[in-house]
C-alpha cells in the first residue's frame, strides 16, 4: 500500500502541473488511506506537500512568463490572514468529539473527512460542468479577489487543500489574465499559502516525520514537473472533465467510509 500511495504521489503534481490546482484534493485521502496518517496530522502533512510541489510548478511558470505578481499578491493576502486564523485559532477549539447520539459518534477526524469529500463532490461539479463563453473584464474587481480570497484560506487553513479549484475561476474572470497565466498565478498563490500555513502550525508544535514527509514531497515534484512538461503539449481545460469524475467518485467514496462504514 505504501508504494501505491508513491505513485499516487506523482499523479499530486502531475495534476498541479496540468491545471493548476486540483493536486491537494487528491493527497489528504493518499495520506489517509494508502499511508494510514491521522486526518488531522494529513492536514499538515498536505500543505507542505502541496506548497512545495506547487512552488516547483511556479518558478517554471515564472520562467515562462505565466505569472501575474500583483493578482498572486491581491488574492494571497487576505488567505494568508485567514489560514492564521483557522489553523491557530479556530481548529484547536473543534473538540475531539463532536456529537454523540445512539450508535453514531462524530469526531473530529470524521468531521475533517466528510467535510473534505464535500469539497471534493462540489470540486467536481465545475470541474464536469461545460464552461459557457463569458466576457472576462480586462480590469481587476480587488475587492471580489480579496473575498474569494479569504475563502480559499479558510479552506486551505481547514483542510489542507490549496483550493485552486477556486482561485483559478476567480483569477479569469476579476482579473482578466488568461488560462495560462491563472494557472501560474494559481500555483504562486497555492505556494504561498500552504508552505505559510505548515510553517504556522510547526510553530503550533505539530510533531512531523520530516523522512516520510520528504520522501512523498519528492514524488510529487517529480509529478510536477512532468505535469508541466505535459502542459506545454496538452490543454489542461480538456482534461478537468475527465479529473471531475474522478474527484466525484473519490468524495462519494470517502462520505461513504466514513459516515456509513465507520
Amino acid at each position: 500500500m505504501e508504494y501505491i500511495g508513491y505513485f499516487a504521489s506523482v499523479l499530486i503534481g502531475i495534476t498541479l502541473g496540468l491545471i493548476g490546482g486540483g493536486g491537494s484534493i487528491l493527497t489528504i485521502p493518499i495520506l489517509v488511506y494508502l499511508f494510514q496518517v491521522n486526518p488531522k496530522l494529513a492536514t499538515t502533512y498536505s500543505l507542505f506537500i502541496v506548497g512545495f510541489t506547487a512552488s516547483i510548478g511556479a518558478v517554471s511558470h515564472y520562467r515562462m512568463g505565466n505569472i501575474k505578481l500583483k493578482s498572486a499578491v491581491l488574492f494571497a493576502i487576505p488567505s494568508l490572514i485567514t489560514i492564521i486564523l483557522v489553523r491557530k485559532i479556530i481548529l484547536p477549539l473543534v473538540p475531539e468529539i463532536i456529537f454523540s447520539g445512539n450508535s453514531f459518534i462524530l469526531t473530529k477526524d470524521i468531521f475533517i473527512m466528510a467535510f473534505f469529500a464535500i469539497l471534493m463532490i462540489a470540486a467536481s461539479y465545475s470541474m464536469i460542468k461545460k464552461s459557457k463563453d463569458v466576457a472576462i473584464s480586462a480590469l481587476t474587481n480587488p475587492l471580489k479577489v480579496i473575498i474569494i480570497g479569504a475563502v480559499v484560506g479558510i479552506i486551505t487553513g481547514f483542510l489542507g487543500a490549496g483550493g485552486g479549484f477556486l482561485i483559478i475561476p476567480a483569477l479569469l474572470f476579476f482579473t482578466g489574465i488568461n488560462m495560462k497565466q491563472a494557472v501560474g498565478t494559481s500555483l504562486l498563490i497555492i505556494a504561498i499559502n500552504s508552505l505559510f500555513g505548515f510553517l504556522g502550525d510547526i510553530v503550533n508544535g505539530v510533531v512531523i516525520d520530516y523522512t516520510f514527509l520528504f520522501t512523498t514531497a519528492a514524488f510529487a515534484a517529480m509529478g510536477i514537473f512532468i505535469g508541466t512538461m505535459l502542459s506545454k503539449k496538452i490543454d489542461g481545460t480538456k482534461l478537468k472533465p475527465a479529473f471531475g469524475w474522478f474527484i466525484l467518485v473519490m468524495g462519494i467514496y470517502i462520505i461513504t467510509k466514513e459516515l456509513l462504514f465507520k
